[in-house]
């Protein structure tokens, strides 16, 4: 009897042994997993922190490259090229498809930047006392374009793009057409919008700038390809 005794005694303790190596090993696997997401997230944290370094450089240098350009832009009539694209862009839309017609054109291009930039807050349309909105109620407003304007007289062709602001041009682009001298050449006026067409904005600006053979021009789509441009501009009257 006291051999079976000490033969099941031996044997309760050895699973016992077993059962604790058991569950340290649980608990360890456990931690070790812990630990591995743990380190997937600081990578993944840190991999998205260079991704917004990276994005803040390019633009830096982006910024720096229109900078240039803008400063250059005033010895252009010079250049040997007929043609110029004029653009203001609160967003970036207008300036991208700009910047497309520039390329197909192979013409130089100024843009317009405002004295007092706009703020979200300002582009609020939902809001009365919004910047934008009191402009656009004020036909005589003319917000004061920052920096020289652009010498055009060595330009034939002029194409001027904004987007559409309570079915209009923004008021700076009453300033900018003020402000040069259009007689004698071409203009083409272009649009970017939600949806609204370039209605009477460019005639509107015609009869401010009161010079130069204005075109119809037309809305064109933020995304669309130079092709489109392509097209679009055989297709001008």
């Amino acid at each position: 009897m006291k051999i079976k005794k000490m033969f099941f005694t031996i044997i309760a303790a050895s699973m016992l042994m077993l059962t604790a190596c058991g569950s340290s090993s649980s608990s360890a696997e456990s931690s070790e997993t812990a630990a591995s997401e743990a380190a997937g997230t600081q990578s993944s944290q840190k991999a998205e922190t260079g991704s917004k370094a990276t994005e803040s450089s390019t633009a830096e240098t982006s910024g720096a490259e229109s900078s240039k350009a803008q400063e250059s832009i005033k010895d252009k009539s010079g250049s040997g090229k007929d043609t110029l694209v004029v653009y203001f862009s609160a967003t970036g839309t207008t300036k991208g498809v700009a910047e497309k017609i520039a390329q197909v054109t192979d013409a130089d291009i100024y843009e317009i930047v405002p004295q007092e930039k706009y703020t979200s807050q300002d582009l609020n349309w939902h809001d009365d006392k919004s910047r934008t909105t009191i402009e656009m109620n004020d036909a005589n407003a003319r917000p004061k374009i920052a920096g020289d304007l652009p010498d055009i007289s060595g330009y034939k062709k002029v194409y001027i793009g904004y987007p559409i602001w309570w079915g209009d041009a923004p008021r700076i682009m009453s300033t900018f057409v003020e402000s040069v001298k259009l007689d004698g050449k071409t203009v083409i006026p272009f649009c970017t919008s939600g949806g609204s067409s370039i209605g009477s904005s460019g005639k509107n600006l015609e009869k401010q700038s009161g010079q130069g053979n204005w075109l119809s021009g037309g809305r064109l789509d933020g995304g669309i390809s130079k092709e489109k441009i392509s097209q679009w501009i055989d297709g001008l009257e």
